[in-house]
């Protein structure tokens, strides 16, 4: 696979960032690495003993690691065999990226979490040094929703909401005027730049000629929005919450407007410690599967606020990540209230299903919208890519094996067609069909 973009990525997700690793340790009080939940076992299933107990995966300070983290601090890792996983924070994307590259032998990592379609860019070699190929396998979905788009305050009164459409000539005067909105995403060509660049085509602003995009580490978009030097952001909570509970700015969309039940991020591994390590794979999937369980009870989100709110993992005060963790959300710009669980970040199930369960049909989405934007040509077989990086049969075969429900496990590797705020319909089984109908768009189809 040859990217049209390459350059653009490596340039904008840091070749050369180096990662802040902190250890998740084991043997302290709750939200300190304490195991509080389950014994540990050495097994992955069936009595069979793991082939290693260690591993070390990475993670970004956004709700999508909670999984993560909550397998470690609540010992569902140890529970599977899984007694010596590091859970290690990563200064940004592009250090995640780069200590994948390293690998744990070299001090890096083996995998973790990750934007979509990352593990496809390792794969491929188009976003390391020298077009390394760094071949990855997507395990499952860490979480759905949970995401926002910020506007700084300067913005209010100029309906830059989720319909965009009366907000196109106030953003074709900022263009005018030498000054267009810049907008922020976290990583080239994933997630949070392809929610900013839907949102703004869906209001028939064109991404790549009518603002500005950059890219900026999570942590950083608060300072920089307060310092002027940016409009808006694209990133996961509880960062674009800051901005409202800070009075810096205002909400414009959730993600959960945006695409309701929208995949969000992935826990992949390096494909070459999976293939040495099948048991243990299946264990870590297991034990963050338990973890998605326990963040997606309501119970439990007082609790997960206050682990997350920890030195070592967010650093933030409970008071910001509580609200977003109960769909809590203050828009912002006379904007209505949203107050309902199920428009914030969903762990386990979501209103069509399973969101734990990696969907090939989702992978071929974030894959078409990189054709769309000229990141990817669309001569790309997108099937073959899916099937060869996409593992959903280890997932399928960890859910038996935890006894979970017939119920709770699909079916089907799709999930069907996906409908859109604007009205726009993704069908899997279609992908050209979708790019025709895009009014924005950069691929000529």
């Amino acid at each position: 696979m040859k990217r049209v973009s390459r350059r653009r990525f490596l340039y904008a997700s840091g070749a050369a960032a180096t990662a802040i690793v902190l250890k998740g340790c084991a043997g302290n009080p709750p939200g300190s690495g304490q195991s509080t939940t389950a014994p540990a076992v050495n097994v992955a299933s069936g009595g069979d003993a793991v082939e290693i107990n260690t591993v070390r995966l990475g993670y970004i300070p956004i709700f999508e690691a909670a999984p993560l983290i909550i397998a470690q601090e609540k010992g569902f890792y140890a529970k599977y065999g899984m007694t010596n996983v590091e859970v290690l924070k990563q200064a940004s994307w592009g250090a995640l990226r780069d200590n994948v590259v390293i690998g744990a032998v070299g001090g890096g990592i083996e995998g973790g979490q990750f934007q979509m379609p990352m593990p496809y860019y390792l794969s491929e070699g188009t976003i390391t040094a020298s077009n390394q190929k760094i071949p990855m396998y997507v395990l499952l979905q860490t979480s759905t929703q949970g995401n926002g788009i910020a506007v700084a305050n300067k913005h209010k009164g100029k309906n830059v909401h989720l319909d965009l459409t009366n907000a196109k000539t106030y953003f074709e005067q900022l263009k005018g005027q030498g000054t267009p909105f810049t907008a922020a995403h976290t990583f080239g060509g994933c997630n949070q730049e392809l929610w900013i660049r839907y949102w703004l085509g869906a209001g028939g602003i064109n991404p790549d000629t009518d603002v500005k995009l950059i890219v900026v580490p999570p942590a950083q978009t608060v300072a920089n929005m307060k310092t002027g030097t940016m409009d808006g952001f694209s990133t996961g909570d509880p960062w674009p919450y800051r901005i409202v509970a800070e009075d810096i700015g205002f909400m414009a969309a959730l993600t959960a407007q945006i695409w309701p039940a929208h995949p969000e991020e992935y826990f992949a591994l390096r494909s070459d410690w999976v293939d040495k390590h099948p048991k243990a794979t299946k264990a870590l999937i297991k034990g963050v599967m338990e973890a998605q369980q326990w963040c997606d009870k309501p119970e439990n989100r007082a609790e997960l606020a206050k682990i997350l709110s920890g030195r070592k993992f967010f650093s933030l005060d409970e008071s910001i990540l509580a609200p977003p963790l109960k769909g809590a959300y203050k828009m912002g710009d006379g904007q209505k209230v949203v107050d309902d669980i199920k428009e914030g970040p969903l762990f386990w199930k979501d209103g069509r299903g399973s969101v734990s369960y990696p969907y090939k049909s989702h992978e071929t989405w974030f894959l078409t919208e990189n054709i769309r934007w000229g990141m990817l040509p669309p001569t790309i077989d997108t099937k073959s890519m899916v099937d060869r990086v996409n593992r959903e049969d280890l997932w399928r075969e960890a859910a038996k094996e935890m006894g979970i429900a017939d119920a709770d496990i699909p079916k089907e590797t799709s999930r069907g067609i996906e409908t859109f705020f604007d009205g726009v319909k993704f069908d899997p089984a279609d992908p050209m069909a979708y790019l025709k109908s895009l009014k924005v768009k950069k691929v000529s189809v």
